[in-house]
Order: C-alpha cells, then sequence, then structure tokens
C-alpha cells in the first residue's frame, strides 16, 4: 500500500510476524516434517532428516555448553559451505550463542580484524581450502596454539578468544589435532555427553526473540567492514517472509552455491528452508557451476539461487546441455544488478520461470524487496520489487530527510522488525546509520512508483559490490599505503560485464620510486582477500579533488570508464 502524497509504502500481509527465537520454531518444523529430507551435503556425502538434523544440533549444542560457552557469548566460524557450518549456526542459536560469520577469504591481517572487532571467544575452523591453510595462518596469528593445552589457551593480542575447534569436513570424525592448542569436533561431541538433554530445554526457555543471535560483516558507510549484530525475530521472520514471497515449502528443494558466511546463504537459503520444511542441498564447498548443474538434475531441485556471475558461469559451462534442469522453478538472483538478457536466459534456458530478483542489506536482516512471480519480465529486470511484509520503506530527500514525492530520487531508507540491533561495541556508527526515528540509511538511492516498486539508480556510499562481494575501498587503501613506495592511492569501483564492477587502483609514488602493477599485485598476494586485490592499477602524478582537497572518486570513474571504453558506472541499477 503506497500513500499517494509521498513515497512511503508498507506491504501488509494476512500473516502475522512469528514471535519465536529460532530453536522454538525450528522444533515445530521438526515435529511436523520430522522423516523429511532436510539437508543433502553432496561433498560429504551426507543425507539427514528433519529428526536426524535436529539431534545432531542438540548434540552439538551441549558440547557447547560443555566447552563453557553460554548465551551472549561469541563462536566465530572461518569455513567453506559444509553441513558443520549448519550444524554450528543452529546449536549456537540453540543456547543463545552469537555466530559470528567470518569470511573464508579472509587472510591473516583480515582475520584478526573480525576476531577482535566481535571480541571473539570462541572460534570453529577448517584445516584447509585449496590455497587457503587456515591453521597455518591462525597459528601466525596465536603462535601460543603451537604450545598451549586447549583448555588454557590465552593471547594478548586476542583476550577474549580462548577455545579453538578444528574440524575436516571430509571427515570430522576423523579430525586430528595439529597443534597442541586445538580442541578437535570429535572432542566437543564427546564432551557433550556430560551435559544433560533436559539443560538445553531450560536454555530454551530463557531466550527471547529479541536477544542477538548473529554478527555479520558489512560497511555502514565507506570504512572497514562493521560488525552488524542481529537477532532471532529479524533472522528468522525475514527467512520466513522471504520463503512465503517465494511460495516455498516442503516440496522444494533449493541448490545453494552461495556462500553460508553471507547473509544470502545463511538467512535466504538456510533458514528459509529450515523455516518450512523444505530441503536444502549443498552442491559444492566453493562455488563450482559444473557441481550445481549436477546438484540440480540428481537432486531435481525446484529452487536455485545466485548472483548474476553464478548464473552466467553456469550457463556458459561447456556442458550446461548435458543437463535436465525442467524441475527448477523458483530462486533469487541478488548482490548485483541482473541484466535482462540474462534474466530472460535463466528463465528459459534454465527453465526458472519464477525466478525473482531481491534486494537489501546485511542491516535489514537482509532482505527488503523482492520481485514477484506475478510481476511482467520488465518489472523483474528494471525494479527491485516491492517491500516485504511488515517492513516499512521510504526515499528520502538527502538535504532534509523528509519524505519525497512518488518519483522523485533519493535515498532509500527502511524501518520495520528486520532492523539489525546495531553495530556490535561501535554506537556512534549506529547512530550514523539509524537515525532518531528508526529509519536505516541504506545509502543506495531510488526512486518509488504509485504501486510500491523500487527502482535503484545509484549509490551514495563507496562500497564495491563485485560479483556479490562487498567490497570496501577504504580498507585496501590503508593496506596499500603500507607499501613504502605510496604517497597516495583511491580505491575504486569501475564497470565490469561479468562481475558488474571490478576494483581499480589510482596510485602516487613517492618521489623517485618506480613500480609496476604486478609489483602492486604481488604485494597483495596472501595479505588481502584475493577478490579485493585490485585489477585495475593506474600510476598517476596527481588526482581529481574538490576545492577543499577532497578525493573527487567519481571523476575518477568516469575517467577511468571514458579511458577504457566502458560505460559509466550506474552504480546499484
Amino acid at each position: 500500500m503506497t500513500d499517494a502524497a509521498g513515497s512511503y509504502s508498507h506491504r501488509g500481509g494476512t500473516a502475522p510476524l512469528l514471535g519465536a527465537t529460532i530453536p522454538q520454531h525450528f522444533a515445530q518444523v521438526v515435529k511436523r516434517f520430522a522423516e523429511r529430507e532436510a539437508v543433502v551435503s553432496l561433498p560429504q556425502g551426507v543425507r539427514l532428516s528433519y529428526a536426524a538434523l535436529a539431534s545432531r544440533i542438540d548434540g552439538l549444542a551441549r558440547g557447547l555448553l560443555a566447552l563453557g560457552f553460554g548465551k551472549g557469548e561469541r563462536i566465530g566460524i572461518w569455513a567453506t559451505n559444509n553441513l558443520e557450518w549448519l550444524l554450528l549456526q543452529m546449536a549456537t542459536a540453540r543456547i543463545g550463542a552469537v555466530l559470528v560469520n567470518i569470511n573464508p577469504a579472509y587472510r591473516p591481517r583480515e582475520l584478526a580484524y573480525a576476531l577482535k572487532r566481535s571480541e571473539v571467544q570462541g572460534l570453529f575452523l577448517i584445516p584447509a581450502f585449496h590455497s587457503s591453510d587456515y591453521v597455518a595462518m591462525l597459528a601466525e596469528l596465536l603462535p601460543q596454539l603451537k604450545e598451549a593445552a586447549p583448555e588454557r589457551l590465552g593471547s594478548g593480542e586476542f583476550p577474549f578468544l580462548r577455545r579453538v575447534v578444528l574440524y575436516d569436513p571430509a571427515g570430522p570424525e576423523r579430525t586430528r589435532r595439529p597443534l597442541p592448542g586445538f580442541w578437535t569436533w570429535p572432542e566437543v561431541l564427546e564432551m557433550a555427553q556430560a551435559v544433560p538433554a533436559e539443560r538445553l530445554d531450560q536454555i530454551g526457555a530463557s531466550l527471547d526473540m529479541d536477544d542477538p543471535i548473529n554478527i555479520q560483516y558489512t560497511s555502514g558507510t565507506t570504512g572497514f567492514p562493521k560488525a552488524v549484530l542481529l537477532s532471532h525475530h529479524n533472522l528468522l521472520n525475514n527467512a520466513y517472509f522471504s520463503a512465503r514471497a517465494m511460495h516455498f515449502s516442503e516440496r522444494d528443494r533449493l541448490c545453494v552455491p552461495v556462500p553460508f558466511y553471507h547473509c544470502f546463504g545463511m538467512v535466504l537459503a538456510n533458514l528459509l528452508c529450515l523455516s518450512v520444511g523444505a530441503c536444502e542441498v549443498l552442491p559444492c564447498e566453493h562455488f563450482d557451476p559444473l557441481a550445481v548443474l549436477q546438484a540440480v538434475q540428481g537432486e531435481r531441485c525446484t529452487a536455485i539461487h545466485g548472483v548474476p556471475t553464478m548464473f552466467i558461469a553456469e550457463l556458459e559451462h561447456p556442458r550446461f546441455r548435458e543437463f535436465d534442469l525442467g524441475t527448477l522453478r523458483t530462486g533469487v538472483m541478488a548482490g548485483a544488478p541482473c541484466p535482462p538478457a540474462l534474466m530472460k536466459r535463466v528463465m528459459e534456458e534454465m527453465h526458472c520461470r519464477e525466478i525473482l530478483i531481491g534486494y537489501g542489506e546485511t542491516e535489514a536482516s537482509p532482505l527488503t524487496h523482492l520481485t514477484a512471480r506475478e510481476d511482467s519480465f520488465e518489472r523483474r529486470v528494471e525494479t527491485v520489487g516491492r517491500n516485504l511484509p511488515h517492513q516499512e520503506v521510504k526515499v528520502a530527500s538527502l538535504e532534509t530527510g523528509r519524505t519525497l514525492p512518488l518519483g522523485e530520487v533519493g535515498e532509500i531508507c527502511f524501518r520495520g522488525y528486520h532492523i539489525m540491533k546495531g553495530y556490535y561495541g561501535d554506537p556512534d556508527a549506529t547512530g550514523k546509520a539509524i537515525d532518531a526515528n528508526g529509519w536505516l540509511h541504506s545509502g543506495d538511492l531510488g526512486t518509488m512508483d504509485g504501486e510500491g516498486y523500487l527502482r535503484i539508480t545509484g549509490r551514495l556510499k563507496e562500497m564495491i559490490i563485485r560479483g556479490g562481494e562487498n567490497i570496501y575501498p577504504r580498507e585496501i587503501e590503508e593496506f596499500l599505503f603500507t607499501h613504502p613506495k605510496i604517497a597516495q592511492v583511491a580505491v575504486f569501483g569501475v564497470p565490469d560485464r561479468f562481475y558488474g564492477e571490478e576494483v581499480m587502483a589510482w596510485i602516487q609514488l613517492r618521489a623517485g620510486q618506480s613500480a609496476t602493477e604486478e609489483d602492486i599485485r604481488d604485494f597483495c598476494q596472501g595479505n588481502i582477500a584475493h577478490f579485493k586485490i585490485p585489477r585495475y592499477v593506474w600510476f598517476v602524478e596527481a588526482f581529481p579533488m574538490t576545492v577543499t582537497g577532497k578525493l573527487q572518486k567519481f571523476r575518477m570513474r568516469e575517467i577511468a570508464a571514458e579511458r577504457m571504453g566502458l560505460r559509466p558506472s550506474q552504480k546499484g541499477e
């Protein structure tokens, strides 16, 4: 419903908000669908019914209690997609602990930031994946792991961290301790036997739907990633109403190639399935288009999620025509603008006629808008749909903050059950993001039409979105400033047909110094995540600036796009 006097929208629904915690709601789902398949992890060769999944979750939850964790304490996970990630997500919710999502692409510098920012008290991780040796990277930060007993782990640099648990997705029960300071997954499950099952129910009865349950990293403005604190109420309702908007039920099977550490995977895949009794299919630890196609056919998936680059990789795979994808019906494409030609191919060649476009942000749990299967093709590609039930959205003037008339461009703002509790340990940043009237300011620019459909036209904040990954220029800039030859640097996004945006760095060297693009990339390699390493490096003598001396990144983008023959960047379109 839209107020004709201004761009204010609240799309209601007949279903009320859920008033339960995540474990309370999940328990009701398990009762209804105990014998239905809940999760299939193809790389691990594991299939679990809802009853079996609930049993494993409770076993791990009791193990967490035995390790000394409780309500409100922060437990990080640094791993790729696997069953254990899902178990830990639900087990922490079971005891009221706060799960901290850590990007598996992080290197030691980034990991250290996340551990300190969230004051992580326990960390679960896998040994390695491809070229990432997680044990070695953690030991670099925490040399005490090489000599301390696991129950006596302590660090002056990380004063909150007291437990580190290793598990191997290829066989958690066979995990071996690589260094003295690690606990292992089997040990945690063995310790669980000392905790009576009744204690879980006692703890569950003490939990409240507004208790914080998760920390995810994002950038509220332009700086380093911020720790977004989210509650049972935020996450469960966002997942549940997203499922309803997709007409999702226990009859559906969702293929999930998106990463769990991101809100897309954790909320709109894991919780979405578990909130309605659907089956979640994990095709791979890290995105692999062939594995996804094989999973859709082999498991007869009815839905698939992804960012545009994932759908492109699947459609362009040389073996694409070999697979029968006729069981597909729906899914969500989000994380970056979707070109109309891609949308058409997904609908026709992948048989995903009801594929929907989603929009939101981590601070909003994350989904705020979703197109509907009844929407025309034009609305699906030209807008991000209308807001979900029980959410408010307005388009506000950048000058006055007042709600603008329909059709006018302004900042998109949100209010409702889905708004974060705040940035953990950062009240100043929270106050800048959420105003005195409870509106979360997105930093995105857009317009709203008379039926409540939202069109994104640009972005105020400098964040780069590369293939669904949020990249924060200041973080890269501050790292590059540590290079002894660099005097000044500006990092920003430029258009890219495949990833949506790519990272560009303009660098001014110190007097008398010389360097090449490869020198800069080599400096980044192994120190920052691979997707943050600048694709383009230009060495410049000066930067476009305002009269007050501020860098004009929008001019740099324009200059770069013109010289490279790229279309001007309409970020967020």
